[in-house]
C-alpha cells in the first residue's frame, strides 16, 4: 500500500481511537499494535516492549518528576495567595494595577509551577472574585486568569519543553532560554490588553487600586522571595555549568518541599502524601504517554510513513511560509482536542525533519508551537482552563469566560506573527547564553 494513503488512514484510525474516550497513551498503543500486527506480522509485536521500556531509558526524564514535585509543593500551600496580594501591594500605584498584579502573579507562579490549572486555580481563588469586587468586567476577570494560567507551558521551568527537547533531541537549557523573551512578551501583551478594555469601560475607579503602606508592602516579601530565589537558583545552576536539568531540578524539588515545610508549616504527613501522590499520578501519566509515543513513532517509521510523509512535502512547490501556516493549522486543531503533551509527543517526530528541511530553526518552532498549545487550553472544546475558571466562578457563565478570553487568543495569535517577523526574539537569549548551534 501507498505510504501516504497508509498514512491518511493511521491519523483517521488514531483519531477515531483517541475519541472514543480512552486514555491518549493506550489509543496510542492500541493503533501502533494493530498496525504493526497487519503490516509486520507477529513478530513486530515482540519489539514493543523494548520500544515501550528503551524511550524511558532516558536520564534527562528525571526532571519531569522533579519539577512537577516543585510545583506541586508550591501550589499545595498559599504561595499563588501571597504572590497575588504582594504584586497587588506593590502594584498599588500602577494604572489598573489590580489586572496586572494578576496577570503578574499568573506569569511567576506559572514559572513555579509550570501548570496551566494549577495557576487558573492558585491566583483565580484570589483574583476572580477582588476583581469582580471591584467592578472590573466578569469577561476581563475571568479571561485574564485563563489566559496567564497557559504561561506555565511557555516561560521556563516548563515540563512540555523538557518533553519536545526530549522528543527531537533538542537542547533543554536552549528550549528554556528560548521561551522567556517570547513569555515576557506575551505577558505584555495580556497586560496591554486588560488596561485597554478596563479603560474602555469607562470606569476611571477601576484603574486605581487600595493603599498599602511600606510595612504591608514589606511584610509579605519573605514568604514569596524564597520560592522566587529557587526559580533563579535553578536556572543559574542549569545555565552556569554548575549541574545538569536533571539535578537541578531534583535540588529544585527538594527546597520546595523544605521550604512549604518551613514558611506554610506543611508538617502533616497527610498533606505531604497528598503531594507526593499527586505528582506521583501526574508524572507516570506523561511518562506513559512518552512511550506510547516512542512506540507510535516506531510504528510510523517502520511502514515508512514517516519517511514518505517528509519526501512528499519535500517535493512541494510551495513558499515556506505556506508550509508553516498549514503546520500551525494542523497544530491548533490537534490542541483543541489533546493536551499539549500528546500533541508533541505525537506531531514533534514527524514535523521536525520537515521544518528543518524548510530551512526553520527548531528552537524557534519549539515556541511557536507551544503558544500553539496555549491557545488550545483556552479554546473549546476541551478547553481546559475555561473548566478550572468555571468550577472557581460558577456563576460566571462558559460563554462569558470564553467570551473574556477570544481577545488573549488574538494576543498569541500576534505573539506568533512577531516571532516569524521576528524570530531573533526566541533565537537570541539561547545562542547569547549557550553560544549559537552548530
Amino acid at each position: 500500500m501507498d505510504p501516504i494513503l497508509l498514512g491518511a488512514i493511521v491519523a483517521i484510525a488514531t483519531i477515531l481511537v483517541l475519541f472514543s474516550g480512552v486514555s491518549v497513551a493506550l489509543g496510542l498503543l492500541i493503533v501502533s499494535s494493530a498496525f504493526l500486527l497487519i503490516f509486520d506480522g507477529m513478530r513486530s509485536l515482540e519489539l514493543i516492549p523494548e520500544i515501550l521500556f528503551g524511550k524511558l531509558d532516558n536520564f534527562a526524564l528525571l526532571s519531569i518528576p522533579m519539577f512537577i514535585i516543585m510545583g506541586s509543593a508550591i501550589a499545595s500551600t498559599r504561595a499563588g495567595a501571597d504572590l497575588y496580594e504582594a504584586l497587588e501591594r506593590w502594584l498599588t500605584r500602577v494604572p489598573g494595577g489590580l489586572v496586572v498584579s494578576n496577570l503578574g502573579a499568573c506569569a511567576l507562579f506559572a514559572a513555579m509551577s509550570g501548570s496551566s490549572p494549577a495557576t487558573c486555580a492558585a491566583i483565580g481563588k484570589m483574583g476572580i472574585p477582588e476583581m469582580r469586587k471591584r467592578g472590573y468586567p466578569d469577561g476581563v476577570a475571568a479571561g485574564s486568569i485563563a489566559a496567564g494560567g497557559t504561561l506555565g507551558i511557555l516561560i521556563p521551568p516548563s515540563v512540555t519543553m523538557i518533553v519536545y527537547g526530549i522528543a527531537t533531541e533538542t537542547s533543554i537549557g536552549r528550549l528554556f532560554l528560548a521561551g522567556v523573551i517570547p513569555g515576557l512578551m506575551l505577558v505584555m501583551l495580556f497586560m496591554l490588553w486588560s488596561l485597554y478594555s478596563t479603560w474602555k469601560s469607562g470606569d476611571k475607579a477601576l484603574l486605581t487600586a487600595g493603599n498599602y503602606t511600606w510595612k504591608e508592602k514589606f511584610e509579605i516579601l519573605p514568604r514569596v522571595l524564597p520560592f522566587l530565589a529557587i526559580i533563579l537558583g535553578v536556572l543559574y545552576a542549569m545555565y552556569g555549568g554548575i549541574a545538569t536539568p536533571s539535578e537541578t531540578a531534583a535540588v529544585g524539588a527538594l527546597l520546595c518541599l523544605l521550604i512549604a515545610m518551613i514558611i506554610y508549616k506543611l508538617w502533616n504527613p497527610a498533606d505531604l502524601w497528598v503531594v507526593l501522590r499527586d505528582s506521583t499520578k501526574e508524572s507516570v501519566m506523561i511518562m506513559f504517554i512518552i512511550a506510547a509515543a516512542g512506540v507510535f513513532s516506531y510504528m510510523l517509521s517502520s511502514l515508512f510513513i514517516t519517511q514518505a510523509i517528509a519526501e512528499w512535502i519535500g517535493t512541494l512547490d510551495v513558499n515556506r511560509w505556506v508550509l508553516m501556516t498549514f503546520v500551525m493549522l494542523f497544530l491548533l486543531v490537534a490542541g483543541f482536542f489533546l493536551p499539549p503533551v500528546a500533541v508533541i509527543l505525537m506531531a514533534a517526530p514527524i514535523l521536525l525533519p520537515i521544518i528543518t528541511t524548510a530551512g526553520f530553526d527548531p528552537i524557534w518552532f519549539a515556541v511557536v508551537l507551544t503558544i500553539n498549545m496555549e491557545i488550545g487550553l483556552i479554546s473549546p472544546p476541551v478547553g481546559l482552563n475555561l473548566y478550572v475558571i468555571n468550577g472557581i466562578a460558577p456563576d460566571i457563565s462558559l460563554k462569558t469566560i470564553l467570551k473574556g478570553s477570544l481577545p488573549f487568543v488574538a494576543c498569541m495569535v500576534i505573539a506568533i506573527i512577531l516571532l516569524c517577523f521576528f524570530p531573533g526574539l526566541a533565537t537570541w537569549l539561547p545562542d547569547v547564553v549557550m553560544g549559537e548551534a552548530v
